[in-house]
């Protein structure tokens, strides 16, 4: 019977404490670890894609695209293609003119003539300047904050018959794809 009488064995109120204690310790490290991976997926990659279009020119019988891509998120992304209805444009198809000082607040408009894919630059009028734009060469990149007005010369064959119907505009990174759409305008 003097088994059962042993003095060095801890009190109920003793182990109920240390249980508590662990639990509470347990949890603080959860919520700490959880806040953690929510703050750094803030600063995560974003884009913002908008006025996007897609015109036919019915009497010159070529095709182009734009679109105005605006990184929102918190890190420079890598733009690695953009396709139109599915297929990718060539690079050498592709004209941007990037900023960080001027507002796209206006729609963006045809050119009057054909895109020059034989050019490095291309002169086209947004927000009423005329602005150089870049031939791509290969992946472009973007800060954080910045924007980037992209034309692409003859995007995926577009065709008469396809004025009216809707395509689709995307922009792939490392870590995702933007998708836009838009139906094929005529121009002129």
């Amino acid at each position: 019977m003097r088994l059962l009488e042993n003095k060095m064995a801890l009190s109920a109120v003793v182990t109920i404490l240390i249980i508590f204690l662990v639990s509470v310790l347990l949890a603080t490290v959860v919520t700490f670890y959880a806040i953690n991976v929510t703050t750094t997926r803030v600063q995560g990659e974003s884009l913002f894609l908008t006025k996007e279009h897609v015109w036919y020119n019915t009497t010159g019988g070529w095709a182009q695209g734009a679109i105005v891509i605006v990184n929102t998120g918190g890190k420079d992304v890598v733009i690695d293609k953009i396709t139109v209805r599915g297929q990718e444009c060539t690079y050498t198809n592709i004209f941007y003119w990037r900023t960080n000082n001027v507002t796209i607040s206006s729609d963006l408009s045809v050119t009057p003539n054909e895109l020059n894919v034989s050019a490095s630059t291309a002169s086209i009028t947004v927000q009423g300047s005329v602005r150089t734009f870049d031939q791509a060469t290969d992946d472009v990149t973007l800060k954080s904050g910045y924007t980037m007005v992209v034309y692409i010369a003859n995007p995926d064959s577009i065709a008469l018959n396809d004025v009216g119907t809707t395509v689709g505009i995307t922009a792939f990174t490392a870590n995702a794809q933007y998708y836009k759409e838009t139906n094929v305008q005529a121009a002129q």
